[in-house]
């Protein structure tokens, strides 16, 4: 097989659960940056600011959770209100633990966009201005 014959899935859900296990691991609390205007994002509103949303992925913020290769689902509170949320994989623009910003942001990818872009050339989101580090 060449390697034009070679079709490899995304790396992204992989680092995500990779990273927030890590976070989880150290007791820290594990976020996710979501483009809230990507297709498929499925947030409260009210919760939006400049287009994205900051998700708190922790077993104690969330529950019934799914983070499948396409798709990241769960329950949680909102001001008290349970919302059900849901993110397509490539939405995410960053997973990272809230008390020390370590992490890894993604590319933004549109749907016209091939999924597999560099992650290493990608910019932390603007909305508070995360310092992300490559967790090593």
């Amino acid at each position: 097989m060449s390697d034009d014959d070679l079709e490899l899935s995304s790396h992204r859900p992989y680092l995500i659960r990779a990273i927030r296990e890590w976070a989880i691991d150290n007791n820290l609390t594990p976020q996710l940056v979501v483009n809230a205007s990507f297709a498929g994002v499925k947030v409260p509103d009210e919760f939006i600011e400049d287009g994205q949303i900051i998700l708190n992925v922790s077993p104690q913020a969330v529950s019934h959770l799914e983070m499948g290769n396409e798709l990241i689902s769960f329950s949680a509170r909102f001001r008290g209100v349970a919302r059900s949320v849901e993110v397509p994989v490539d939405a995410v623009l960053a997973v990272f633990d809230r008390e020390t910003r370590q992490g890894m942001s993604f590319p933004g990818v549109t749907d016209d966009e091939d999924v597999a872009d560099d992650a290493a050339d990608s910019q932390p989101p603007a909305r508070g201005k995360p310092k992300l580090k490559l967790v090593e």
